[in-house]
């Protein structure tokens, strides 16, 4: 009898013990395959990763042969692609914007005073002698009890604003969010605003500071042929940015008498002021209708695969355009071959680690560079239930001197994955810091911010602060460089022998870490009260 007991407790024992999951493998995410990955993406055989062009199909099949090779299954049904149907306008403005007015009329040269771009899928647009008129900051938030727009009939004029918002170097936290941009300080914005007023046109005025780029990235970003999806939306005829000089050649022209256009659009209770003056400027459209893919692909879940993490980044950069240096690729080896081949990493290290309860997606969106035109077709054409999508973590532009000390969150205090990537830094003796240039508004810069306006809590980040090597001051002069001289442009490429991808990696551990909780647990991550996404996924 007590052989016998002894034998059914070890039986017991073991039948027990097989019942129970494996625990999560931790894997390293492999900084070789990283590397491996933007060197080739970046390469000039992939001509700067432009849809609707040889590049695009070179990229796309390239991700898709990878996810494949990796043993990942297609995302969409049968199939890795998701189709975005798009339309290709190839604007050519003339080379001149007229201004004019009772004391005559000068001309802004294209490129170097000014850019004009239109939606409108038409072969001609044009703005023929349109009244121009200042709109401040060219925001209508019934929440901050603002409206630039107020008290006038827009039809036939044309609308000139300001980038960002009022609360830019207010030092007022009470005016929007303080120096925190709002999507109302965003170029997107503003361009739909003066559409739903009813304007023909708008011109934004580029100063640096509150854009957060130079006046390089309008010429590069603003010029050529640019990808629209097409919606019932109201347009403008065109769209335009002026640079400052020639916005204070304008002011000086107009009705405003000297007056400081930037102290009297912060005033609360600003009211459109008519310049007396007016603009011409045409453009003449190449239209051509095409499909772009976002492409998709699936690691199932075991005990709840119907629930889903999903990991994002865009394919796609600006191809070939104007050459600088004698160089006309735009590789954009950190924007975003950086966050491409972190998808891949990624991949590579779920694949290596024990199969999840949830389901892991990855998405590579195209036309991000374009106004977030991949993310933005997928949060209207979900292939994944958003209710059922846990999170979604976005990795764009990844790049850094060495291992970061910080986890800088941008769109800190939205969400509970503050509290994932808290846990996650701290176990990398990291810290975790909201965005410290939160006015340049990054939040609604890249594709996660889709996905959260569908109610999908989001984690963008990345160490962009301290170093563990490297001092805030040193971190911030590298990054500085980047954006001055390499974001947007054909510099923006990869040398392995140069290239420290030590931060890159660790970062992408750290997303790693994220969504392997977040796999094998059957908590949903929430929005906090105040979000303005919380909405949304209740």
């Amino acid at each position: 009898m007590k052989n016998y007991l002894k034998i059914l407790v070890i039986v017991l024992f073991i039948s027990c013990g097989n019942d129970k999951k494996d625990p999560p493998i931790l894997v390293e995410v492999s900084q070789t395959t990283i590397g491996h990955h933007i060197e080739r993406l970046a390469s000039d055989e992939f001509l700067g990763r432009k849809p609707f062009t040889e590049g695009e199909v070179k990229t796309v099949n390239y991700l898709k042969d990878e996810f494949e090779k990796l043993g990942l299954l297609p995302g969409n049904g049968d199939s890795y692609f998701q189709d975005v149907p798009m339309v290709e306008i190839t604007g050519t403005p003339s080379e001149n914007m007229v201004i004019s007015g009772k004391n005559g009329s000068f001309n802004l040269e294209l490129l170097k005073d000014f850019v004009a771009t239109t939606n409108k899928v038409v072969t001609d647009v044009s703005l023929e002698n349109s009244e121009l008129v200042f709109a401040g900051y060219g925001i209508v938030a019934p929440e901050y009890g603002w409206n630039d727009y107020e008290g006038m009939d827009w039809k036939g004029k044309t609308a000139v604003v300001l980038i960002n918002d009022p609360g830019f170097k207010s030092g007022d936290s009470t005016v929007f969010k303080g120096n925190e941009m709002t999507y109302y300080g965003r170029w997107t914005y503003k361009y739909e605003e003066a559409a739903r007023q009813g304007a023909d046109g708008l011109i934004i005025i580029h100063d640096t500071e509150p854009a957060a780029y130079g006046w390089n990235v309008i010429e590069s970003g603003w010029s050529g042929a640019r990808l629209i999806i097409e919606n019932d939306l109201p347009l403008l005829n065109v769209e335009s940015w002026i640079s400052s000089e020639s916005a204070k050649k304008m002011f000086d022209a107009s009705a405003l008498n000297g007056q400081d256009y930037k102290t009297i659009s912060r005033k609360k209770g600003f009211k459109p002021i008519p310049l007396e003056l007016n603009v011409s400027v045409e453009i003449k459209n190449k239209i051509k209708r095409d499909v772009s893919k976002n492409v998709v692909a699936l690691i199932p879940g075991t005990d709840r695969k119907d629930e889903f993490i999903i990991y994002s980044a865009h394919w796609d950069h600006f191809g070939i355009g104007k050459a600088i240096e004698g160089d006309s690729i735009y590789n954009g080896a950190v924007d975003n071959a950086s966050g491409t081949a972190g998808l891949l990493a990624i991949a590579e290290a779920f694949k290596k680690s024990n199969p999840t309860k949830r389901s892991i997606v990855f998405i590579a969106v195209t036309g991000e560079e374009q106004g977030l035109l991949g993310s933005a077709y997928y949060a209207e054409h979900p292939i994944f239930n958003p209710k059922k999508t846990v999170a979604n973590i976005n990795i764009d532009a990844l790049d850094s001197p060495g291992k970061m000390k910080d986890l800088t969150i941008t769109g800190y205090g939205h969400s509970e994955m503050d509290a994932y990537a808290k846990d996650a830094a701290t176990k990398q003796n990291r810290y975790i810091i909201p965005d410290q240039e939160a006015e340049k508004g990054y939040f609604f810069r890249s594709d996660h911010f889709n996905f959260a306006k569908i109610g999908i809590p989001a984690l963008y980040a990345s160490g962009s602060y301290e170093g563990f090597d490297k001092n805030i001051e040193e971190v911030k002069a590298y990054n500085d460089y980047y954006r001055i001289n390499k974001y947007h442009q054909p510099s923006d490429e990869y040398n392995p022998e140069t290239t420290e991808l030590s931060g890159v990696q660790l970062d992408l551990q750290l997303f790693f870490n994220v969504g392997l909780k977040l796999s094998n647990e059957d908590y949903f991550p929430k929005w906090y009260d105040g979000s303005e996404f919380k909405a949304a996924r209740e």
